[in-house]
């Protein structure tokens, strides 16, 4: 199943993305009289989201093809969500950028941070430089969106929690960060550092998830891509690692770390590019 969240009618509300076109979930509660939450992190906090995913793979997949639908060049992508509960960043989560960076082998436990949600942009609004930050960097990372609570669980169940992978932008303030790492959460912390893509993709849709690349785009080109299998950590041990420090809620978001990042600068357009979810662009603004 595959989910995004559009403006329609002046609100940004989920839609379904089908090979024919945009679903609104309005038009499916008007032409099947059901009652689902028409925003996405509402269906994932009020437990729609896994009777929503049955309802799809058992029949309505077909029951949608025979819905009227919006042309999906002509729609408006907005974020998935504008609040969620927790935004958990991971660093250094592949193997050739930890070396890059560090100059040493990979840590024995993840490094992470939290992104307060004021970071929060979607596809095609603007990141904005901050004055006196200095050099600011953009990270492509594939994004685990979590959809029942857990707490405790073990790396074998860790995947049964997930709703679904999104795309993401990650921005650092690198000068900052780098005249100390105690200064890491300040440099990931300003207004517009995180980019959430538009479209959710549930796990099903993945037969290999180890094969799944995650690009970083710069300016239309491909400036760094990696696939999952080159991750340190992968994405169920982070979800068992975090679930030991703290509880997760349905609706909160787990960035995985990136294959490499770009420095961006104004008038630059940057990306997150899967395979499976809508391409992730922003533009970047001083």
């Amino acid at each position: 199943m595959k989910l995004v969240t559009i403006e329609h009618k002046d609100r940004e509300q989920v839609a379904f993305w089908t090979n024919h076109g945009v679903i609104p979930m309005t038009w499916l509660n008007e032409q099947a009289g059901t009652d689902w939450n028409t925003d996405l992190l509402a269906l994932l906090q009020h437990n729609q989201f896994t009777e929503l995913h049955k309802w799809y793979n058992s029949h309505g997949q077909a029951y949608l093809s025979r819905l009227p639908y919006l042309a999906a060049s002509d729609t408006t992508y907005r974020a998935l969500f504008r609040r969620p509960g927790k935004i958990i960043g991971v660093g250094l989560n592949y193997r050739e950028k930890a070396i890059e960076i560090s100059g040493q082998a990979a840590e024995e436990e993840p490094v992470i941070f939290i992104k307060p949600d004021s970071t929060l942009i979607g596809p095609g609004e603007s990141i904005q430089l901050p004055s006196k930050a200095g050099q600011v960097t953009a990270e492509a990372e594939l994004a685990l969106v979590i959809g029942q609570t857990c707490k405790n669980i073990n790396e074998e169940q860790a995947m049964s929690v997930v709703a679904g992978f999104t795309t993401s932008l990650d921005m650092t303030a690198k000068e900052i960060h780098a005249r100390n790492p105690r200064f890491m959460q300040r440099a990931k912390s300003f207004d517009t550092f995180l980019s959430l893509g538009s479209s959710l993709s549930t796990p099903d849709e993945y037969s290999n998830l180890d094969a799944l690349e995650i690009k970083t785009m710069h300016n239309g080109r491909v400036a760094h891509s990696n696939t999952v299998s080159s991750m340190i950590f992968s994405p169920a041990y982070l979800i068992a690692f975090l679930s030991e420090v703290m509880t997760l809620h349905a609706g909160d978001v787990i960035l995985t770390g990136t294959p490499g990042s770009v420095t961006i600068q104004a008038g630059d357009k940057t990306g997150c590019e899967i395979a499976g979810l809508m391409q992730l662009n922003n533009v970047v603004e001083s």
